[in-house]
């Protein structure tokens, strides 16, 4: 994809993509940092464990998209890129793909102990064990790029990792077991994250259904269904390859832009709702978001009247 979209494009057309994803990578940041800082902004949020991994899953967002942008700018300004360093650009771009579905679950589980134990909540979900269990995703999302670089080490010389080549997964690993190790991890991953959404929002359904009080077990289902919307938004970029096999023979002199469309539907604009979802439905944290920026704006316009 990398290769051909720098072959084909022109330069005004290659220079329009890249203006186009390098902004809105920057508005989503921009908006994502906003986020940030706002968590910051008041202890409360560092004591609850929901609002740790809301915060972790923006974090992890950013970093994908700095990743995704750096490796779709290089193929076209410098398609050839140093192994090692195209290594750690893709481990880490690989990394924080996969940790998105880890930490979705890991939301549903902590929403599920809140409703369905809700005695049990405040001593099994502290903060201490929400910043293990984050680390636990690292390592968990960690280890199917990990396992590429190790085979690789395994069968190229280290010399190699000076060489020059195209950043793209299957241009660094051209070997079948990265193929297989790929589809392997994904599957299982995926799998696991939907086993965990379905039986979280089947006991609070249940649970919603047995309580007096039902407004906090109705607000926490329709907290999960949206854990399996932004699911959804992030499967996007697995049928990104499919979506590419079946509108290209149709508008085959259309190629590079049906790939341009395509990775900004499945990568880009995903990663701007899925932040939104929580942050804006969250009352607690719009008000916190309201009051401090406000702040700011009035701080700013009243500083320089003063000289």
């Amino acid at each position: 994809m990398n290769s051909t979209i720098w072959i084909v494009d022109s330069y005004e057309e290659a220079l329009a993509k890249n203006i186009v994803i390098v902004c809105l990578a920057l508005i989503i940041n921009v908006i994502n940092g906003m986020l940030v800082v706002t968590f910051f902004s008041s202890p409360m949020f560092s004591r609850d464990s929901r609002y740790i991994l809301y915060i972790h899953l923006v974090i992890n967002d950013m970093l994908m998209i700095f990743v995704s942008v750096i490796l779709y700018v290089l193929s076209y300004a410098s398609p050839l890129v140093n192994a090692s360093v195209c290594c750690i650009l893709v481990v880490l771009g690989s990394t924080t793909f996969m940790i998105t579905p880890l930490n979705l679950a890991g939301m549903a589980i902590e929403r599920f102990i809140a409703i369905c134990k809700p005695l049990h909540h405040s001593q099994i979900c502290t903060p201490q064990r929400t910043y293990i269990f984050l680390c636990l995703l690292w390592v968990l999302g960690a280890i199917p790029s990990l396992s590429d670089i190790i085979i690789l080490f395994s069968i190229q010389p280290i010399s190699s990792f000076r060489s020059l080549v195209l950043c793209y997964p299957f241009s660094l690993f051209p070997y079948k077991a990265h193929k297989d190790r790929t589809t392997a991890s994904q599957v299982i991953y995926m799998s696991l994250v939907w086993i965990i959404l379905i039986y979280t929002y089947c006991r609070v359904l249940f649970t919603a259904r047995k309580a007096v009080s039902k407004g906090s077990a109705n607000k926490a289902r329709s907290t999960i269904m949206l854990h399996g919307v932004q699911l959804l938004l992030c499967m996007l970029s697995y049928i990104a390859p499919v979506l590419d096999m079946i509108v290209t023979p149709f508008f085959p002199f259309h190629r590079t832009k049906i790939t341009f469309f395509n990775y900004l539907i499945t990568n880009i604009i995903p990663r701007l709702l899925s932040p939104l979802i929580y942050g804006v439905r969250d009352q607690k944290f719009v008000k916190q978001m309201k009051e401090y920026f406000t702040c700011k704006v009035i701080i700013v316009r009243i500083v320089p009247s003063k000289f």
